[in-house]
């Protein structure tokens, strides 16, 4: 699967430890920044990463900040994105099966390595169930017009 990825200066390491668990895991990835720890705005990062999904450019993103929220404040603001804060691997199989998530979005200060990658395995393979879920989200879609 191609992974749009990207962070700001708190989530900096972890987005590097992932960049490796998903190449690893066979999954082209897209490193759409920060390069460092130095300070950054997470919106211009949130941003990108959704227009590459967006342009189907990539199938999915993860985004990390601090804590997350900020990713997918700005994540959500873009029109067909469903940005999802998960924090263990239930949310991450629920945000697919009933929310088609296209976006992952992790804290960096929140999560351990480990559960990071538990997080991400669980969200890329899991598939959306449509159905009554289904009708929910095109709800949504026209609330957004």
């Amino acid at each position: 699967m191609r992974v749009a990825v990207g962070s700001d200066h708190r989530g900096f390491r972890l987005k590097e430890r992932l960049l490796t668990y998903l190449c690893a895991h066979g999954h082209k990835v897209m490193d759409l920044g920060t390069d460092s720890e130095e300070s950054t705005n997470y919106p211009d990062f949130a941003f990108r990463v959704a227009e590459a999904v967006i342009k189907h450019q990539a199938q999915r993103g993860i985004l990390i900040c601090g804590t997350g929220i900020g990713m997918s404040i700005a994540a959500n603001r873009v029109p067909g994105i469903r940005a999802a804060l998960c924090c263990d691997m239930s949310m991450a199989r629920l945000s697919r099966l009933h929310n088609n998530a296209n976006v992952l979005c992790l804290g960096g200060d929140m999560v351990t390595e480990p559960m990071a990658k538990r997080i991400v395995s669980v969200w890329l393979r899991t598939g959306f169930l449509r159905g009554r879920h289904r009708r929910r989200l095109e709800m949504i879609d026209k609330k957004g017009v």
